[in-house]
Formats: structure tokens, C-alpha cells, sequence
């Protein structure tokens, strides 16, 4: 089976073609091939389908074998992966997610590789019921956008602010003073399957440096800590936005680089953009046990 490994600042995953090959356990492989040891090593496996409602789809699972709705580092190598294997011919395409169409513009190198990709995210979904988040005693709902704002959420015996946003997936939003300090192994799965979030959560830990930059770093359900989230980095900017922390484009710094978001609040649009990165291709094979 052939595969090809590709990061978007950090956030890996292995990258299989659905157009040629079969995957029958999909759940199963990614677990296995997600083992940085015995397998390819990566925080998941992505397929690249063929669609009847867009140009590719996208089928992604977490290492733990999960199935996620959507990755936005993901989603950026998705495009290069389908421009420069020849699945697509032009630099706007659509992709199917479980989190609906996403619109993306490929940016392409002088080598006529794609280097960079802006994916149109969608817009933000506040709605407790949609995220899902269970509204508890003493949570104010923000009257403008339905969003769960800076609402209390107690981890061992200590209290911190979350603010709710999903960006196709559930993502809770913790402002920090410090993120270097944080032991996420620690606190990180408590967070994650707290009983507010009833389909667990990911969560962004968020250190604000001036108005158009912030630091954070992320607990990804199904994954642990990982060195990016693009879903998270926009979930990032808009708590950063409705707590009036930030401008309306904000550059959002994570452990394996940046990206810029911006959140168009008259078209209610959120849009990234960031690097995709081929690190190689290979193939698996029988001997390995990993198929």
C-alpha cells in the first residue's frame, strides 16, 4: 500500500489515495500506522476520496483511531496532496468533510508545487446543542451570538474561563498567562473528557502577546498534545475576537509554527492560511503487520 507523509506546521498525518487504493478498516490502521515505533509514526491517518459533491473528500482519524470531523492542518495537505498527484487541475477546489464543503486557495511555489493553502473554514457555530457543550448552573449564554463566553469550568480544584466554539469540531478555549509552564499530560485529558463536552473536546490553551498575536498550545481528544490545530488556531481567534482581546486578523502561534486567521465577521466567514508540507513517500508492506 502506498502512502505519503505530510505535516501542515507540524500537525502529521499519513496521507493514503482512495482513488487507487482500498481501505477496509480504516479505525484499525490508523492506530497502527499512527505508532511512531512499529508503524509510519503521525497524530493520524487521512484519506483522499473521490466525491460526488466536490472535487476530493476527506476522511480523517485520529491516532487512537476516532474519527474526527475535520483538521485544518489537515485539510491544507489534503489540497496539495490532490494538485500535485494530478487529482485536481485548477488552484480553487472543493473538499467534502464531515463538517461540510470546505473552499480552498492553493498557492503554488515556483516549482509549481503547492506551497501555502487558504481554506474558507466555514462559519463558527456557537449554539451549545450544535458544538455540543451541556449548559450548567451559572453559564451565561452571550445574548448577540448564542456563545458560551468566559464561563466558569473547574478542573481538580482549580477554576478556569472557557470559551465555546465549534469549527466543524467541539474546541474549548482556556486564556493563560503563561503557556510554556503548562503540563498538558497532566491537566490535558481531564479537559478533554470533562462532562461538559458529552462528544469530548479539544482544547487550546491561549497566552495573548498584543492585538494581532497570540501563543497557544493545544490537547487534541483522541491525540494528546500535538504541535498544531488549525481548526483550534480559528477557534483561537474567535474567542480572542469576542472577548475583544484581538483584531479581526490575528497571527496564532503554535509549537510547530504559525498561522494566519482571519474572522470576517460581515460574511461571518472564518478564513486560514498556512504551509503544506510533503516530508515523503513510501509504501507499507505485508511484513510490517500493518495491513
Amino acid at each position: 500500500m502506498k502512502f505519503t507523509k505530510m505535516q501542515g506546521i507540524g500537525n502529521d498525518y499519513v496521507y493514503i489515495n482512495c482513488f487507487e487504493e482500498r481501505i477496509d478498516d480504516p479505525s484499525k490502521l490508523a492506530v497502527k500506522v499512527s505508532e511512531r515505533h512499529f508503524g509510519i509514526g503521525s497524530d493520524g491517518l487521512i484519506l483522499v476520496m473521490p466525491s460526488d459533491i466536490a472535487d476530493v473528500r476527506m476522511d480523517m482519524y485520529n491516532l487512537d483511531g476516532s474519527r474526527g470531523e475535520m483538521c485544518g492542518n489537515g485539510i491544507r495537505c489534503v489540497g496539495k496532496y490532490a494538485y500535485d498527484h494530478g487529482l485536481v487541475d485548477k488552484t480553487e477546489i472543493t473538499v467534502e468533510t464531515l463538517a461540510g464543503i470546505k473552499y480552498l486557495t492553493l498557492h503554488l511555489k515556483e516549482d509549481g508545487l503547492v506551497g501555502s493553502v487558504t481554506v474558507n473554514m466555514g462559519s463558527p457555530i456557537f449554539s451549545p446543542a450544535e458544538v455540543p457543550a451541556v449548559i450548567q448552573e451559572n453559564q451565561n449564554i452571550d445574548e448577540k451570538t448564542g456563545a458560551l463566553i468566559s464561563v466558569p469550568l473547574v478542573i481538580g480544584d482549580k477554576e478556569y474561563k472557557t470559551t465555546v466554539v465549534s469549527m466543524g469540531n467541539p474546541h474549548s478555549v482556556i486564556f493563560v498567562d503563561d503557556t510554556d509552564s503548562l503540563n498538558l499530560s497532566a491537566i490535558g485529558p481531564d479537559f478533554e473528557n470533562h462532562p461538559m463536552f458529552p462528544n469530548r473536546v479539544n482544547t487550546e490553551y491561549v497566552h495573548l502577546l498584543d492585538r494581532k498575536h497570540v501563543k497557544m498550545r493545544v490537547w487534541e481528544r483522541g491525540s494528546g498534545e500535538t504541535l498544531a490545530c488549525g481548526t483550534g488556531a480559528c477557534a483561537v481567534a474567535v474567542a480572542c475576537i469576542l472577548n475583544g482581546h484581538t483584531e479581526d486578523e490575528v497571527t496564532v502561534s503554535l509549537l510547530g509554527g504559525d498561522l494566519l486567521i482571519k474572522w470576517d465577521r460581515e460574511e461571518n466567514t472564518v478564513y486560514m492560511t498556512g504551509p503544506a508540507t510533503t516530508v515523503f513517500e513510501g509504501e507499507i508492506s505485508k511484513e510490517s503487520g500493518l495491513i
